[in-house]
């Protein structure tokens, strides 16, 4: 047999499945080097074969367990964590001989379907919202269930910063409906109620994949069957277990402006100086003689000089409209700025923020002058050379 023929594992997997801990309780034992490999401490990320022999503390790990795949009617007002202090946990709810871990979770008011097991590998192939495996509810709410509340939950709702991916929603009563996801984001079903004005009185979930709720009772469970497992398998053979598959929702609608809040191209500036998405048509352009034949006569001045125009000190746009104030008014100037550049847009800012700043300049005030006094007195005061004493002298003091 070949090295390639020897099927490896990294070695936390190979310590998770043993059922000895989780995969990141496993990490932490071999950071602190109480994992060793045929007697040897191994690095982070070593692959192990089964003709390996593992050891923690010294002690040999079993021989990996069988795979465990149970269905339960959670109960509501039972927590899915494996946390084993918190009251009323899923664990100790099922009590199993052997160590299991939810796959996924209900809200603690919420009851149905949950499956737990041992096999990390499952997890995230049955959970990413990618792999597109059906999860269904029946939902009961306080409101009468319109058409139009079915419509558009079934479109997609806009919560937690994304908008959820299309579903199908039915009605099963006046206050009751059906909801099959793909998805399963914090308290998901909830949320899409409450963007409507709706609130959740139940929730139940009674199917997961190909397998449902029949025969079981509330706070019961049963082992999946080898065939449901195989029909699982079936399933999930396509899908994915990395990150590539969390794609929990559809692209947020961007009902804002595109344009920049900041900057020559925000909506603002745009609109104020009249380019960009606010830029007057060619129908506005001719019907306006005195802007065109303003521009088309100084077009030559204004190329050769708009090189100058970042100059600080350059006053461009009060000396052309002083210079043409007898043929043209500064109205004009400023209602036609739709052809100016972003040169001379940039420029004008400049400037108006320059003018801005020397004109917001606060006035004087009582207290300002007193201070500028007592400043001026210190700079005196430490300029005039103290007078000189006299030996033999002495200085009297009041009392």
């Amino acid at each position: 047999m070949t090295q390639q023929d020897i099927k490896l594992t990294r070695l936390n997997k190979y310590i998770s499945d043993t059922g000895y801990c989780s995969r990141r309780e496993a990490d932490r034992l071999i950071e602190q080097g109480r994992v060793t490999i045929n007697g040897k401490i191994p690095e982070m990320g070593t692959k192990v074969s089964d003709d390996d022999v593992v050891s923690v503390n010294g002690k040999p790990v079993k021989e990996k367990q069988k795979r465990i795949y149970i269905a339960l009617n959670k109960p509501a007002g039972i927590t899915c964590t494996t946390e084993r202090h918190i009251q009323g946990n899923v664990i100790d709810l099922i009590d199993y001989s052997t160590r299991i871990f939810p796959i996924g979770r209900l809200d603690k008011p919420s009851e149905g379907l949950i499956f737990l097991t041992n096999d990390g590998d499952i997890v995230n192939k049955i959970l990413r919202a990618g792999n597109a495996h059906e999860k269904e509810y029946m939902v009961k709410v306080d409101s009468t269930v319109t058409d139009r509340f079915l419509k558009d939950m079934a479109r997609g709702v806009p919560i937690l910063d994304t908008v959820t991916k299309p579903c199908k929603v039915t009605r099963e009563g006046r206050f009751e409906f059906k909801i099959i996801l793909t998805q399963g984001l914090n308290q998901q079903i909830r949320r899409m109620c409450e963007y409507f004005g709706f609130q959740v009185k139940s929730l139940t979930r009674t199917r997961i994949m190909n397998i449902d709720m029949e025969g079981l009772k509330t706070g019961e469970w049963r082992l999946l069957t080898d065939k449901e497992m195989a029909e699982i398998n079936s399933m999930v053979e396509s899908s994915s277990s990395t990150e590539e598959a969390s794609d929990y929702g559809q692209e947020k609608p961007k009902t804002k402006s595109q344009h920049s809040k900041r900057g020559v191209n925000s909506a603002a500036r745009q609109k104020r100086f009249g380019y960009g998405d606010y830029a007057a048509t060619p129908e506005q352009v001719e019907s306006d003689a005195p802007a065109t034949d303003f521009w088309s006569d100084n077009q030559e001045e204004i190329s050769t000089n708009v090189d100058d125009l970042d100059d600080s000190t350059t006053n461009f746009w009060t000396e052309n409209v002083k210079a043409n104030a007898n043929e043209k008014s500064t109205d004009v100037v400023e209602d036609k700025s739709a052809s100016f550049s972003d040169e001379q847009i940039a420029s004008r800012a400049r400037f108006e923020s320059a003018e801005k700043r020397k004109n917001n300049k606060k006035p004087a005030t009582r207290f300002s002058i007193i201070a500028d006094r007592e400043k001026a007195k210190l700079a005196n005061a430490k300029a005039e050379p103290a007078a000189p004493r006299v030996k033999g002298t002495l200085t009297l003091k009041k009392k």
